[in-house]
């Protein structure tokens, strides 16, 4: 699985927000703060709030005291949210979701093997919250699969 630098970024900086606002809680964070903070490129990052301003992940307000928080509860915000937001779907295949593809012959069972794969990615991906990163508690099947040597390598 690969993921873009913006997908990268949007969710350091969610998780940074759960941290330091919760949703509504505390001072809103200017886009300095979590370009800072995450280091991040601050004009790549106002790009990026902009999308999730968008898509109800996070609400701005401009001004002396304007920054942005978190739209809704970091609980309530699953990591498969954020990179459809910024990404698209998840798992395409040569920009197309596996489901339209087709394979002929012997490569036909690939189809099923790309489908099993984003089906995996969704269970991490919906079951992990922000809340979750910005604590540092994952869920326990994600613990149990990062404590395998083997997924590492």
């Amino acid at each position: 699985m690969r993921l873009s630098a913006r997908v990268d970024y949007a969710l350091r900086a969610v998780a940074e927000l759960a941290s330091v606002t919760g949703a509504g809680r505390g001072r809103p964070v200017t886009a300095d703060q979590i370009a800072r903070a995450q280091q991040i490129p601050p004009k790549f990052l106002e790009s990026i709030l902009l999308q999730l301003r968008r898509a109800g992940v996070v609400q701005a307000q401009r001004g002396p005291e304007g920054g942005y928080w978190l739209a809704r509860p970091a609980e309530e915000i699953c990591l498969a949210e954020v990179i459809r937001v910024i990404d698209g779907p998840l798992a395409h295949v040569r920009g197309q979701r596996p489901e339209h593809l087709g394979y002929q012959g012997a490569a036909r069972a690939l189809q099923e093997v790309w489908i099993a794969l984003r089906a995996s990615e969704r269970q991490i991906l919906e079951l992990v919250t922000v809340a979750d990163v910005a604590r540092g508690t994952l869920p326990e099947p994600v613990t149990k699969l990062v404590a395998d040597p083997g997924a590492w390598t």
